[in-house]
């Protein structure tokens, strides 16, 4: 085989002699047998166009044709003349680079650090802009699930009121209203009005609840406390900053209700909102059917409460807040953890089924009883429960406007950074 043009700038020609200092010969490269199965393949190979400009710089050597200041190599065909012709001049931009086939390379002439890898030539993916879109479509969703809650809400209740409307007017519902007017009949030893001391425990167990439940809502999305409790006598039962303000509230809570439960029972407020007898369920149903078709009840929440409103006061008094405090109690700090048969019987688990649908309750009926409160005679209905008079005047809702402020400041001042300070004064605090 003829030793063409070297492989770099300077060297030897290739393929190299027997005598040369690799000791490859021609017959380890491929005889003419190789050269003509695939003819223009070896030109390519030997002469690439990059290494063109190199040669012509340097003198010819002995022995060895020259021409137009070319080195003349390998033929283009097996048995042809060598390549260039003589007397030929070709520029470098003549020789393109698309003379080297890429996908017929010898894998040997090719460098295998010069092949990239498939995996370092991949686009980088925007990771941070991918999860920037997702978090604004799960965003979008949210918004376009809370309109959707909406137009569904008022489309139902659109369809509540049309039915309603249209029972009410029928002659058995009718005989049916007059019959069970929407409230029962009170013992004449019933009291009348609202003393001011149930209006401060309005206004107290309004303050806590509140408080309650955004505490209570932190405690079950929380994952890396900010701080962590402990008592001082006791510095192995640690808990999140945020359990122990949520259970000193409940502690709280439930001594401001035994105060509440004592006092109406002593003055006789309880005969107000305990059923006294079977006359109130159906009574209850016509109230709810009178709200239903918008034709509201009349409200005499200074003398009598109507059915519907005498059960849902029993319900959270004598039913929720039991409850709320019963698994409130097992799911906290103070039940004794050692205690397998009376874990036994009454396992974690159930209180926690109960205790989040009671917190969802609370919410509901709060939000029922502002609205009420305010559609059906705000200012007559704020005196009764703020400043205990039955008149249509300011005072009832100065007082309530004041109650907002303190609940919203102490809303504000529930945030880790303060409460930390208070809980110091009962135990040891940390932040891990």
């Amino acid at each position: 085989m003829r030793s063409g043009l070297p492989r770099v700038a300077g060297g030897s020609p290739w393929p190299p002699g027997a005598d040369d200092a690799t000791g490859t010969s021609a017959a380890d490269i491929g005889g003419p047998e190789t050269l003509s199965v695939v003819p223009d393949v070896a030109a390519a190979v030997i002469a690439p166009s990059a290494l063109l400009p190199a040669v012509a710089a340097e003198p010819p050597t002995e022995g060895t044709a020259v021409a137009g200041g070319f080195r003349r190599g390998l033929p283009r065909v097996t048995g042809g003349e060598p390549w260039p012709t003589e007397g030929r001049h070709i520029p470098e931009a003549v020789v393109p680079e698309a003379v080297v086939p890429e996908a017929v390379v010898p894998e040997a002439v090719v460098p295998e650090a010069v092949v990239p890898e498939a995996a370092s030539i991949a686009p980088v993916e925007p990771t941070a802009a991918r999860a920037s879109l997702k978090e604004r479509i799960l965003a979008l969703s949210r918004v376009n699930q809370v309109l959707l809650a909406s137009v569904a809400f008022v489309v139902l209740a659109a369809v509540v009121v049309i039915v309603a409307r249209l029972l009410a007017s029928t002659p058995a519902l009718q005989s049916f209203l007059i019959t069970y007017p929407g409230a029962t009949t009170l013992p004449a030893s019933a009291p009348v009005g609202l003393p001011v001391w149930l209006g401060w425990q309005h206004f107290f167990n309004v303050f806590f609840m509140v408080l309650i439940i955004r505490t209570g809502l932190t405690v079950r999305r929380e994952t890396r406390p900010t701080a962590y409790w402990a008592p001082k006598r006791d510095l192995g039962r640690k808990v999140s900053i945020t359990i122990w303000f949520h259970q000193s509230l409940d502690v709280i809570w439930l001594a401001n209700g035994a105060v509440f439960i004592v006092i109406l029972f002593v003055t006789g407020q309880w005969i107000r909102i305990v059923p006294l007898n079977w006359d109130i369920i159906p009574n209850a149903v016509s109230a709810g059917i009178q709200y239903a078709t918008l034709n509201w009840p009349t409200e005499s929440g200074w003398v009598n409460y109507n059915s519907l409103q005498v059960l849902a006061y029993f319900t959270t008094v004598f039913i929720a807040a039991p409850l709320a405090a019963i698994t409130g109690f097992r799911m906290s700090t103070m039940w004794p953890k050692n205690a397998k048969r009376l874990n036994a019987a009454y396992p974690m688990e159930w209180a926690r089924a109960v205790h989040f649908p009671v917190m969802l309750y609370f919410c509901f009926f709060i939000a029922v009883h502002v609205f009420l409160v305010f559609t059906t005679g705000a200012l007559r209905n704020l005196n009764h429960m703020y400043a205990s008079n039955d008149v249509e005047g300011w005072t009832g809702f100065w007082i309530f406007l004041g109650s907002l402020v303190l609940i919203a400041t102490a809303w504000v001042l529930s945030r880790p950074i303060f409460v930390t300070s208070a809980a110091r004064l009962f135990g040891n605090v940390t932040s891990r």
